[in-house]
């Protein structure tokens, strides 16, 4: 079984290739996507990382063996099992259509049409047009083809869908709305399908796909754009002419760009991306691994490893643990529109991921229910209100910091993240959950 390290940055939907595959496969996978075990734009530039990936490009796999492979779809086949690479010559081959067609027919009319409204590229209305015809191009094969099956080959996921599917996930989070993807049902169908499977949310997590189709925002773009510095005011009379052998130097030297390994789409877009300010900058840095605790409970028996890792590992200085509770039950009707609730604050939430984790519950049944949650946050602080972007339903809950030393809030710990327990605080049965991770 394959063992290594993925090279990314975050969110990197390359990467989330490979990293399902691996879900799939049970392919033992590290991932380094932030400091100090990867940082981009500066690790992939040095001689060590150059010498295994001669065009400093990721994603990039290193086996705990040694072996080295670039090239997302490469390591996405070497991450697999024989079930996604295709049990058979003929379902090899049409494995390898399929992610050939992704690549090809897919990928480009996808970012000249997502780009623009994510900032990251200048607006060009005849590219957009014609970008949103070659999408129903794409569209319509894929939804003739998936008229009378269930995934693209064969009886159940390969490699072919999950390529297909990243491939397809900023046009479904941006610009899909529902009246362009009407025409193309079994398309949709099959998308829900596939990023609603279990390995498939260890990566993705929810998937929102979008209401309104996404536009091209000028100001946005502009904020993007690296920023110039201003020219250097002239010296007037003899100190302007004291030293031109000196300007003109600095006037070359200023012409010269930073070296660059060479970008795709994608990659230069993250770069162009304007750092945003640390929530947690004035934290000192903490012991407790937040992504290997989420493997842990993503990948293995939540009673036996996932929570005694969590309280091995538990920083009680640097993270808090709170209980919530929905203060609107009486507004709960349906079970599957109070589980909406929970799922689109998730959705929300996206910027929170990184450094919080929750297990959010329904109670009871339609027209009885209750929502409550246990969430791990950085920090002795709630959360939300350190940034704006985080801003989003927490007021209609009420927030309990618990601590973390109490019986009190063990038992919530192990019975939330467990889904199975008395729930003695609650009195009413357990419905369904939600993780947030």
């Amino acid at each position: 079984m394959a063992a290594g390290t993925l090279y990314t940055y975050p969110e990197n939907w390359r990467a989330f290739k490979a990293q399902i595959a691996a879900q799939y496969s049970g392919a033992r996978l590290k991932l380094a996507s932030s400091s100090p075990a990867f940082t981009f734009g500066q690790t992939n530039r040095t001689p060590a990382f150059l010498n295994n990936f001669p065009l400093g490009k990721v994603p990039a796999y290193q086996g705990d063996d040694g072996f080295c492979l670039f090239e997302s779809n490469a390591i996405a086949h070497y991450l697999s099992n024989e079930v996604l690479r295709g049990a058979t010559p003929q379902a090899a081959a049409q494995v390898l259509q399929w992610v050939s067609f992704a690549d090809s027919e897919i990928i480009p009319p996808a970012s000249a049409w997502v780009f623009p409204t994510l900032g990251i590229m200048q607006f060009n209305k005849q590219a957009t047009e014609q970008a949103k015809e070659d999408v129903k191009k794409v569209l319509t094969v894929l939804n003739q083809h998936l008229n009378t099956r269930t995934f693209l080959v064969g009886e159940r996921i390969s490699l072919a869908d999950i390529t297909v599917a990243c491939s397809m996930l900023w046009l479904y989070k941006q610009v899909l709305e529902p009246s362009f993807r009407q025409p193309f049902p079994n398309v949709t169908r099959w998308f829900l399908t596939c990023v609603n499977q279990p390995q498939f949310k260890a990566v993705l997590g929810d998937v929102k796909i979008c209401e309104k189709m996404a536009q091209f925002d000028a100001k946005k773009f502009s904020e993007m754009q690296p920023k110039k510095e201003a020219p250097a005011k002239k010296e007037k009379g003899a100190k302007e002419a004291a030293k031109p052998q000196e300007k003109k130097e600095k006037k070359k030297e200023e012409k010269k760009p930073a070296p660059q390994e060479d970008m795709d789409d994608c990659d230069a877009a993250l770069a162009a991306e304007p750092k945003t300010k640390d929530p947690y900058a004035h934290l000192p840095k903490s012991t407790f691994v937040m992504d290997e605790f989420k493997r842990k409970y993503s990948n293995e028996d939540t009673l036996k490893v996932a929570i005694p890792h969590f309280w091995e590992q538990f920083d009680r200085e640097g993270f808090s643990i709170w209980h919530c509770q929905y203060k609107y039950p009486e507004e709960l009707t349906q079970s599957f529109k109070s589980c909406n609730l929970i799922t689109g604050m998730f959705q929300r939430l996206d910027k929170l991921r990184k450094t919080a984790f929750a297990s959010v519950i329904l109670f009871g049944t339609n027209n009885d229910s209750s929502i409550s949650g246990i969430w791990v946050f950085r920090g002795q602080d709630l959360a939300f209100p350190l940034s704006p972007d985080w801003q989003i339903d927490y007021e209609s809950y009420d927030w309990r910091k618990l601590e973390p030393d109490s019986d009190e809030c063990k038992t919530m710990v192990k019975e939330y993240f467990a889904w199975e327990g008395d729930f003695k605080h609650v009195g009413k049965p357990f419905n369904q959950g939600k993780v947030f991770k």
